[in-house]
């Protein structure tokens, strides 16, 4: 098995600390700081200068975790539904303007959908119709700015009702993420498959990966060799996946990220 190459997803103030990591080996980066409330209102500008002079001289892959506080792709009620449309849309531009080519959304499906999908008729085709609602608008400018919309599973207790979400688009803008740390955690706690198996699922769609670890009791974005994550499993998977998705660390301590890396790397799973 072939290693891969991974980087990280950090703020923009975190980049300097890696920055020879990073640049030298042209690695995957991801702008968090775009997913916060203020970033795509208040604080834009500052925030995509500051991201522009940060990401000089990388040559790598670039992309943004997109927001999500409050912006439920599902949302029911139509006169919030536009606002969560145009956060979406300037979160395009961030990305377009800093040289991102990927933006990170979260997966509206949990474990209550999973088990009152059936519970009548339409309930499923009625959610997905407001989805496109909100999504539809966002997906037709992603395409025009050549930027990809990657959905993250958060609580998703089924990955084939995700892939059908992207699916059902019919655009090569909205692909899919897999975060292994959110789907290890959805097995131990709603019955879903192992992480290797949202990734094979995946398929071809899948365009992006955050790696994390966890003890299956909490969202912990620990380096990966600290919890209970099968890590040899999810690289098989990956080797197996016939596109190049995003590869990066998404830690909540960013200090530990050559911890994380140097586990894996010892493991004989990335370069």
């Amino acid at each position: 098995m072939t290693p891969l190459k991974i980087g990280a997803a950090l703020d923009v103030a975190q980049i300097a600390t890696h920055r020879d990591w990073l640049f030298d080996a042209a690695r995957d980066i991801e702008v968090q700081d775009f997913l916060r409330p203020t970033a795509l209102t208040t604080d834009f500008a500052d925030l995509v200068a500051g991201a522009q002079a940060a990401l000089q001289g990388h040559t790598g892959r670039r992309g943004i975790h997109g927001p999500f506080y409050g912006l439920d792709m599902d949302n029911p009620d139509p006169e919030l539904r536009p606002l969560i449309t145009t956060r979406y849309l300037r979160g395009i531009e961030a990305a377009d303007r800093i040289g991102a080519r990927q933006m990170v959304l979260h997966s509206p499906y949990d474990r209550w959908f999973h088990n009152n999908r059936l519970a009548h008729a339409g309930y499923a085709e009625e959610m997905l119709a407001r989805i496109h609602a909100i999504l539809g608008p966002v997906v037709r400018e992603a395409e025009v700015m050549g930027v990809t919309l990657v959905v993250e599973n958060i609580l998703d207790v089924d990955p084939a009702v995700r892939r059908l979400l992207v699916d059902s688009f019919g655009s090569d803008a909205i692909a899919l993420s897999v975060d292994t740390g959110h789907a290890h955690l959805a097995h131990r706690q709603s019955g879903a498959p192992p992480v290797d198996y949202f990734l094979r699922d995946a398929g071809a769609q899948l365009a992006h990966v955050h790696l994390q670890d966890l003890d299956g009791h909490a969202d912990r974005h620990w380096p990966p060799g600290e919890g209970e994550i099968a890590w040899p499993a999810v690289f098989r998977a990956l080797a197996e996946c016939k596109s190049t998705p995003h590869l990066v660390l998404e830690l909540a301590d960013h200090n530990m990220v050559p911890q994380g890396f140097g586990h894996l790397r010892d493991l004989g799973l990335v370069c």
